[in-house]
């Protein structure tokens, strides 16, 4: 048993730090503070993000990104609509990329945003054209067409919220196992060690 347990407890030990490590590594949790992305995630919401880079980034990702000349130095949640090289388009809440309308059933906005002029741009390259999902209350691409076409730097993304709980749960799993081997390993030592205990001195053995 003894033996069983100097295997256990270190396998479990390493698997647990060994996914704390990875965690820590490639996500973060963050509060969503702003309106801007409504229905889809509220403020007070909490929210897993995936520390992704710039070769990573798709098309319809909720990303927090940072652009200090337009939001100093608070990174705020958006949708990415284009990326650099895209064609988009829009008036009020009808969004095309490409020549092709967006399907966007996360936009919910009963009434357009009347402030939003139209706009039609080409996303320079390493930049992002990105939308709020709450189209009447979203400071976005839209509202700096000046600069740059309205776009963000892509290396400006700090992750990407996770709507897929599947790698969550995965390494919840796995630190849950390590938690598990490590207790076994631990209590399998310490009932090896008070099964086995040396004899008092003067104490009778047995003779084979």
């Amino acid at each position: 048993m003894r033996d069983t347990a100097c295997v256990l407890a270190p396998l479990g030990l390493a698997l647990l730090a060994g996914t704390a490590v990875y965690t820590l590594a490639n996500y973060k949790m963050v509060t969503v503070t702003g309106d801007s992305m409504r229905p889809t995630y509220r403020p007070g919401d909490r929210l897993l993000i995936e520390q992704i880079d710039a070769n990573a980034i798709r098309r319809g990702d909720v990303v927090l990104i940072e652009a200090p000349e337009r939001y100093q130095a608070e990174p705020v949640l958006l949708r990415i609509i284009g990326i650099g090289g895209d064609h988009v388009s829009g008036a009020g809440n009808r969004v095309t990329v490409n020549g092709k309308p967006l399907d966007e059933p996360y936009v919910t906005d009963a009434d357009e945003n009347v402030m939003a002029g139209a706009y039609d741009v080409k996303v320079p390259h390493g930049r992002l054209f990105v939308l709020g999902d709450h189209r009447t209350n979203a400071n976005d691409s839209r509202y700096h067409l000046s600069e740059q076409s309205g776009s963000f730097a892509a290396s400006g993304v700090r992750g990407r919220a996770l709507e897929d709980s599947a790698a969550p749960n995965v390494l919840t799993t796995i630190g849950s196992l390590g938690i598990v081997l490590a207790l076994i390993g631990v209590a399998g030592y310490v009932a090896g060690r008070r099964a086995w205990r040396p004899l008092p001195p003067g104490a009778p053995r047995a003779v084979a």
